[in-house]
């Protein structure tokens, strides 16, 4: 008879497979995640039936007719942003983050919203029990008809309830726990996660059901399962801040119908998630007054431009090495412009410890805001605070010139909004920016010229 499955040994960090166990993944380059898995060689009619329903035939692209577009809207108005303008119908989104960050809580209550609007939707939760959902629920005030809410892992069982209940929108929480009764592995496994996924990624596409999944992240803060998963969901959103801070940030990093650089802000406070509507101010909120090493700079995330502080502090070093100590920025990109500033600016910063934070727990990775570090830095260094109603904004290359910035027009104009009366951008910027009145705008050359206006 002939053999209908075999062994094969699964990496669970990256999913690559081989016949016999090793001790470290030679893709991935991870140790000790190899697990024994059984795979079925000769698929069972009925799976294969399945298989072929859901075939169709190609058709001339130009023939298709398109309707207009409509969005799901939950009601939570930075949440919507970040999924660009809405939920789309059939889209498929992960959603990832380091547990207790508040990935069920936002899910609970987007769920809440889409219910007062008239729709019915099914909350899916392999880890409570429904009486745990229910203590959740009404602490958070998300009680609703038609909120409904089972505990189950067999991805079968939720197939059939969703055929049966036929809900307009769908959260698996999660979907590292989600079953599936043809593989002899056990849930979180590569093998589980990848054809649940699948399973739950052909549902959307066919019945045009929204469904969120929510993904469990390994110590590195990536997705855990297999790669695969980010790439067969429509949508990424990861879940970001850290727990002992009030502010937590959803952002966006792979999206098919909208933005992959929006940020939406949230506070958690006993209540859940209550959204942020103006987070330069909430970042600038307890900003010291005239304190050397702090300065504002402007940062795009997505659309939206976010003024956030950069605090710096420069002390002399006790060991021969200085320390370099980074926080909410990349630390290499300070490692390069402090030695800019001690080959252009002639600061002996050599024999000086470096820390940097970007204050509220946020992160920034644009180059716009080089001159913002160079300037705390410097502020810092030499024991003279910056003006308040400054903002300085810029690129800061190796031979020390200060290069253009992308949205200077958006980045002025919500500076002067913030109640900032001098503005230092790029010299290239400008020429070519309108006239912003309100605001007096300062074009700099180089990173020398910058610190003369400031200090």
């Amino acid at each position: 008879m002939k053999k209908v499955s075999k062994t094969v040994f699964c990496c669970q960090e990256c999913g690559y497979q081989a016949p016999k166990w090793m001790g470290k993944c030679p893709d991935c380059g991870q140790w000790q995640t190899f697990v024994e898995e059984v795979q079925t060689l000769k698929p069972s009619q009925e799976a294969r039936r399945r298989a072929l329903s859901l075939q169709s035939e190609p058709v001339p692209i130009d023939s298709i007719k398109l309707e207009d577009e409509y969005r799901l809207l939950t009601g939570i108005k930075e949440f919507d942003r970040v999924l660009g303008g809405g939920l789309v119908p059939g889209t498929l989104v992960l959603i990832g983050g380091t547990p207790g960050i508040g990935k069920s809580t936002l899910m609970l209550q987007a769920l809440h919203g889409l219910a007062n609007m008239g729709h019915k939707v099914l909350y899916v939760s392999g880890e409570e029990s429904i009486k745990q959902i229910s203590l959740r629920s009404k602490r958070l005030s998300t009680v609703s008809s038609d909120l409904l809410v089972v505990s189950e892992i067999d991805i079968e069982s939720i197939q059939t309830m969703i055929e049966s209940t036929r809900p307009d929108v769908l959260v698996i929480d999660s979907i590292q726990t989600m079953f599936n009764a043809d593989l002899t592995s056990a849930p979180g496994s590569v093998s589980q996660v990848r054809e649940c996924a699948i399973k739950l990624m052909l549902i959307a596409k066919n019945t045009s059901v929204p469904i969120f999944l929510v993904g469990h992240v390994t110590k590195d803060g990536a997705i855990a399962g297999p790669r695969l998963l980010e790439h067969m969901v429509d949508t990424v959103l990861y879940f970001e801040g850290d727990r002992n801070h009030v502010f937590r940030i959803l952002r966006a990093v792979k999206n098919r119908f909208g933005s992959t650089n929006e940020i939406g802000v949230f506070e958690m406070n006993e209540m859940g998630l209550e959204e942020v509507v103006n987070p330069s101010a909430v970042f600038l909120s307890e900003r010291p007054a005239n304190t050397p090493g702090s300065v504002v700079t402007a940062s795009m995330e997505g659309t939206r431009p976010i003024l956030v502080e950069l605090q710096a502090l420069a002390g002399s070093t006790n060991f021969g090495t200085p320390r370099r100590t980074v926080l909410g920025i990349d630390q290499n990109r300070v490692a390069l412009l402090v030695a800019v500033m001690e080959k252009k600016l002639g600061m002996d910063l050599m024999g000086h410890d470096i820390f940097m934070n970007v204050a509220g727990g946020v992160k920034v990775d644009e180059p716009a805001i080089d001159v913002g570090i160079v300037s705390a830095i410097a502020s810092s260094f030499l024991d003279k605070p910056i003006s308040d109603a400054t903002l300085v904004l810029g690129e800061v290359g190796l031979t020390g010139e200060v290069r253009a910035v992308s949205h200077i027009e958006t980045r002025v104009n919500e500076t002067k909004k913030m109640g900032f009366s001098r503005c230092l951008v790029p010299e290239s910027n400008l020429k070519r920016m309108t006239e912003v009145k309100g605001i007096d705008v300062i074009g700099v050359k180089t990173v020398s010229e910058a610190i003369e206006i400031l200090f």
